[in-house]
């Protein structure tokens, strides 16, 4: 059995959720406005009117609630404007608690019933008198969301070694796997340097050809200009591969 959904982004490169359109006519680049687990948001359509299998909807579906209007869109323009002064206000209460801590983000939930602030910290942290000061600013449910180094290159971007965006920042909605054995798969020196990205992990791409050359093996396909590969790096010194692993 299949249905009619849509395919609608929070977050640009964020994992895609599906919707019932209902009687709206909505094509893709439309903002609408749906019910989630976090309450009421705006999103962006990605993927126009189509039908997929039930199993691959997560029951229940929700409805649309309408496409956005230009107070929608005027509310959003507005919310990112105080998710900027809201950052400032944490950083400066963060200094005041003397936490160790890196702030990375804040989001305000569309319908403004929450404030979500993004950080990272080497352990877990205190934060409940942070907490409390927060909220006695903006007088509204607080939430502190500790997040790893890849979720902080997806929020922040950059440039990659490659030289153009970062695919987390860019278009992948969520992290695949990725393992050392991908890189020895495909005959690439074994140097943290050259296999991993801003954020210290694997690079994501190391999966990207990773199906192609576990196939070539299999067909006894040779792979020309085959490397050495040991767990030394350029300058003779060992080092642990699975510190770079997730």
């Amino acid at each position: 059995m299949s249905v009619t959904v849509i395919g609608v982004r929070f977050k640009e490169a964020g994992k895609i959720y599906y919707f019932d359109p209902g009687d709206f006519n909505i094509t893709t680049n439309d903002h609408v406005i749906v019910e989630t687990a976090r309450g009421i948001e705006y999103g962006s359509v990605v993927v126009g009117l189509k039908e997929v299998d039930d199993s691959e909807v997560v029951p229940p579906l929700k409805k649309v609630i309408r496409i956005a209007t230009a107070d929608d869109d005027a509310r959003v323009e507005e919310n990112a404007f105080r998710e900027k002064e809201a950052f400032a206000i944490c950083l400066e209460k963060i200094e005041q608690h003397n936490l160790p801590m890196k702030l990375i983000d804040v989001e305000y939930t569309f319908d403004n019933s929450k404030v979500i602030f993004f950080f990272t910290a080497d352990g877990r942290v205190d934060f409940r008198e942070l907490v409390k000061d927060l909220a006695t600013v903006f007088r509204t449910r607080i939430e502190l969301r500790q997040i790893g180094v890849r979720d902080e290159a997806k929020m922040l971007g950059g440039i990659g070694f490659c030289g153009r965006e970062l695919c987390c920042h860019t278009f992948l909605g969520d992290f695949a796997p990725v393992s050392i054995k991908m890189a020895k798969e495909q005959n690439l020196s074994l140097n943290p340097s050259k296999i991993s990205g801003i954020c210290g992990r694997l690079l994501c791409c190391l999966k990207y050809e990773n199906d192609v050359y576990v196939e070539n093996r299999k067909c006894g396909c040779k792979v020309k200009n085959m490397e050495a590969l040991n767990n030394v790096d350029e300058d003779g010194d060992a080092f642990d591969l699975h510190k770079l692993e997730d």
